[in-house]
């Protein structure tokens, strides 16, 4: 029997070795386009899917120990301001002069120079959006190198410890308590999705929710695959809509005022107002990430935080309400008034994450009777239920 030469064989058994890799790779590749599809069309449902807030942040940009944007170091809280102020030296001081004084100043701050200094966020790098269209000379530069960045409120609080991260106490007790509680809900749901890496054409609709944020078992992380319903009834100043388009996974929405419930500490209800409110956001299946930039109105911005945040608390993160409403005022770049032809809002951006989440609308008709985005009371809908 003749025999095949060594090298013809194993040339033959490398090659059919290389047949079965090849194929097997088709058949996993296979396997896993037809999971990735399962996948897709099981989050997107009618061409919806949607997104929960999980963490926000005021962006501030920061280098390490504050060192490059806030080269005079971080300014003084509450406490340290009044003992500058009312120094124990002896002098006899009422109640009214002293605490009364300065807690009032809280609610119905002025703009008057102060006699301690504020130290501004130094630099030309910011994190956020650009939102005029333009690069003027108080414009930033992104971290990435992108041009025309719009974030005077970053020169604002970028040097006052509690909005820097991890550890300022605004920059975590925001996210804290908004998780912790239903009122910060806001969440958003993209539709007429016909792909979640390009589409030229989609609609965002913001809400806010009413449930709790689903963790994983550690009870640390969020979970994608969550419910939410939308308040209605309650909600209804939170509902907008804004066109949008998707490129290469990133979702980029056009302007729109949009107000966001927004509150410090523990279940305070208080929202603050954004205009040309836009969103740049990296989608996945599981979740979302990126930047909302508009322009915050100052006294909005004033009124949200004393509401929720007392001088007591402030203190944790040395914020100084008066001092930062003082600097808003002057750092303040859009929206004139027009009597005094003063600036009323100042540019600013947010980082938000979020996780993805299954939105559930309120029922079009309850026994029989049409409501209208929950427009009818519990009351009413019980009463028609009851008489069925």
């Amino acid at each position: 029997m003749k025999q095949e030469a060594p090298e013809r064989r194993n040339g033959f058994l490398i090659a059919q070795r290389v047949l079965i890799a090849a194929a097997s790779v088709a058949i996993l590749g296979a396997g896993s386009a037809i999971a990735e599809d399962d996948a897709t069309a099981t989050v997107i449902r009618d061409g919806k899917i949607g997104y929960v807030v999980t963490n926000k942040y005021w962006a501030v940009y920061q280098t390490p120990e504050g060192k490059t944007e806030c080269p005079q170091g971080f300014n003084d809280g509450p406490r340290e301001q009044f003992a500058l102020l009312f120094p124990d030296d002896g002098t006899k001081r009422t109640l009214m002069e002293t605490q009364l004084a300065r807690e009032s100043e809280v609610y119905f701050p002025g703009t008057s120079k102060e006699p301690y200094p504020f130290h501004e966020a130094q630099g030309k790098v910011a994190i956020g959006l650009d939102l005029d269209g333009q690069t003027g000379a108080e414009d930033f530069l992104s971290p990435e190198g992108d041009e025309g960045i719009d974030n005077q409120l970053y020169r604002a609080v970028g040097c006052v410890a509690g909005y820097r991260g991890p550890d300022g106490a605004i920059y975590h007790f925001e996210n804290t308590y908004m998780q912790r509680y239903g009122v910060n809900r806001l969440m958003f749901e993209i539709s007429g999705v016909d792909s979640i890496v390009n589409d030229d054409d989609v609609t965002v609709t913001t809400y806010r929710g009413l449930d709790d944020l689903m963790t994983d078992a550690s009870g640390k992380d969020f979970a994608p695959g969550g419910t939410q319903r939308v308040d209605a009834r309650w909600g209804k100043r939170f509902i907008q809509k804004f066109k949008g388009r998707i490129i290469d996974g990133v979702l980029t929405t056009e302007a729109k005022d949009l107000g966001i419930p927004w509150s410090e500490t523990f279940n305070t209800h208080s929202i603050q107002w954004v205009k040309d409110v836009r969103f740049s956001l990296k989608l996945t299946l599981e979740g979302a990430e990126g930047l909302m930039g508009g322009y915050v109105d100052v006294e909005n911005w004033n009124q949200r935080f004393v509401r929720s945040w007392s001088t007591h608390h402030s203190s944790y993160g040395q914020v100084s309400a008066p001092s930062v409403y003082r600097a808003l005022t002057r750092l303040a770049d859009a929206y004139p008034d027009p009597d005094t032809g003063k600036n009323t809002a100042v540019s600013a951006a947010a980082e938000l994450k979020f996780t993805q989440v299954y939105i559930l609308h309120p029922e079009p008709e309850v026994s029989g009777q049409q409501i209208s985005s929950g427009e009818q009371s519990i009351e009413e809908a019980s009463r028609l239920a009851s008489a069925q």
